[in-house]
């Protein structure tokens, strides 16, 4: 879920759900084109697309770490998520707590539905520092959750894409990957598995 991490944390970048607080900033221009891939996408009502997540997860994630002069590593971790829908599920909250050897990551997502774009925004915060991170916007499209927005990482530009897929009700996929040259090329830094608990959130 980050968001589920969202763009800079865990890669200084979440989740997401995930998994991830909480203005409504304005969508670039750019992100509309990239996630209006269908005409018949952008006309349909999304704003229960996020029902399918509503309750207890248990996480298991893993970030790509990069150190300037060290090889590439994943980090391990694992946890829950808890994701309440609110106001009958026009909105909903994501909260992310896993850890692993590599420490904790405790963060909230907060999906938002403007029914003006029919788009979902992702909005994430990390908790370790209490610092917003840029929103995602997108949609679903046969089931299938993609989003994209813009943030930075060690002060360089990226373009962010976050997407969601559930294979069965009991099970959903997350995956987080960014691109210094402007969607050309991604790489991917933050998957996350989650595995239903529970069938309410509470």
């Amino acid at each position: 879920m980050p968001p589920l991490q969202v763009a800079r944390r865990p890669t200084s970048a979440l989740y997401a759900g995930a998994l991830a607080a909480l203005l409504a900033l304005a969508w670039p221009p750019a992100c509309l084109a990239q996630a209006a891939a269908t005409p018949a996408a952008s006309q349909r009502d999304g704003q229960r697309d996020f029902d399918f997540e509503t309750g207890l997860w248990r996480t298991h994630v893993r970030r790509l770490a990069q150190s300037p002069g060290a090889a590439p590593r994943w980090l391990e971790y694992a946890g829950t998520t808890r994701v309440v829908a609110v106001h009958g599920g026009r909105a909903n909250l994501a909260e992310l707590a896993v850890a692993g050897p590599a420490g904790r990551i405790d963060g909230v997502a907060l999906r938002l539905y403007e029914p003006a774009t029919r788009q979902w925004r992702i909005h994430y915060a990390n908790l370790g520092d209490g610092a917003l991170t840029a929103p995602l916007a997108g949609r679903f499209v046969n089931g299938r959750g993609e989003f994209f927005g813009d943030d930075r990482i060690d002060g360089r530009p990226v373009r962010v894409r976050f997407r969601i897929h559930c294979p069965r009700p009991d099970r959903c996929l997350f995956e987080q990957a960014v691109s210094v040259d402007g969607g050309h090329q991604w790489q991917v830094n933050w998957l996350a598995t989650d595995t239903r608990l529970g069938e309410s959130a509470g």
